[in-house]
């Protein structure tokens, strides 16, 4: 993350917390693509099930589930950014909206996927 004010690190940080929301129960999504990312998220969530077999889905911390969905919806879907760029932003947006393990815990996640080649490099 270059700069907290770049357009495209606040709309990551909006659509997560639309995630977020959508998982507390708010059923109308918040952003143009919270839509899109919800109708995959049985798909997602197979992923991350898969790279994080010790905590089942329903176990994650919401803030770090939602984090996770959507990094997994832009490397796997959305598709236009680096795949570097893209675990750089939600390692930091892990840092600065969860837990002090949050950031360790999506980054093995993450690369649990990366080893396997679900994702692109």
């Amino acid at each position: 993350m270059k700069n907290k004010f770049d357009p495209r690190h606040l709309k990551r940080i909006a659509n997560i917390q639309a995630l977020f929301a959508w998982s507390c129960g708010n059923s109308s999504p918040a952003t143009e693509d919270t839509s899109k990312i919800i109708k995959i998220i049985p798909k997602i969530d197979e992923i991350i099930q898969t790279n994080a077999p010790k905590w089942p889905i329903d176990k994650i911390n919401r803030v770090d589930l939602s984090i996770l969905r959507y990094a997994f919806w832009e490397l796997l879907y959305y598709k236009k950014n680096p795949t570097k760029v893209v675990i750089d932003e939600v390692i930091e947006i892990a840092k600065e909206y969860g837990t002090d393990t949050s950031s360790s815990f999506i980054n093995g996640v993450i690369g649990a996927a990366l080893k396997k080649n679900e994702t692109t490099i």
